[in-house]
């Protein structure tokens, strides 16, 4: 799609020494120090939507807001709301309404997902967020991108897991910069997903990633990177 449509997208992730973002069983994503967690909120204090997938949401228990009153006065001062809206994919639509997002102070909530999603679910989830639903087994990203640009003015979107969809950002040439950090810890495990999740295949096509600054503090690396286009 064309990026003059779209948000600009950037992702923030962790993995392990070994490539892994998270074990076999999908635990929460704790190898990593404090200092990366404040590093995670200082990059979503810069983005004007901060997107998850159903199973990170699930998996991390996430509010997917910034505490710090210092980052909301910072973003006020800027002409930005003091919150990024929070976003959420899920292809199926089995959403439990009691999750932490959907009761806590924070942003507008947007799900997007399909007309799998029980009625219930819908019904539950209409007093906490806008819900868009499509007629198809799975998301269209673009349409997504395209909504959040057009309908909530989004500009620059914070994709924070997990890996399946970074994968399918990925695979639509939408990725346009990576945050990560390597933590230094091996967990091993042939079933634990990496950075574009467990499938096997390879990707559609190469995406060529420059490497723009690199830090190292407490044995942690944090890395960013740029989509190189050609």
């Amino acid at each position: 799609m064309n990026r003059r449509d779209r948000p600009r997208v950037i992702a923030n992730f962790a993995i392990t020494a070994d490539g892994k973002v998270s074990t076999r069983r999908h635990t929460p994503s704790t190898f990593t120090s404090p200092h990366d967690k404040q590093r995670l909120l200082e990059i979503r204090a810069t983005a004007d939507a901060v997107m998850v997938g159903r199973n990170t949401l699930s998996a991390d228990t996430m509010s997917m807001t910034l505490p710090d009153r210092s980052r909301q006065a910072s973003r006020r001062a800027k002409g930005l709301p003091s919150q990024p809206l929070r976003v959420i994919v899920s292809n199926r639509g089995n959403i439990d309404p009691a999750w932490k997002v959907f009761h806590s102070r924070g942003s507008r909530r947007v799900v997007f997902s399909t007309t799998r999603m029980p009625e219930g679910t819908r019904q539950a989830l209409l007093p906490h967020c806008d819900l868009h639903l499509v007629d198809t087994r799975s998301i269209p990203l673009e349409d997504v991108l395209s909504a959040l640009r057009q309908i909530y003015d989004v500009r620059t979107l914070l994709c924070e897991g997990g890996p399946s969809l970074l994968r399918s950002l990925i695979e639509i040439d939408a990725l346009d910069a990576l945050h990560l950090t390597v933590a230094p810890v091996v967990f091993g495990g042939r079933r634990a997903p990496t950075l574009t999740g467990g499938d096997p295949d390879f990707l559609p096509s190469i995406a060529h990633l420059k490497l723009e600054s690199m830090r190292v503090v407490d044995g942690e690396c944090f890395l960013r990177y740029r989509t190189i286009r050609k």
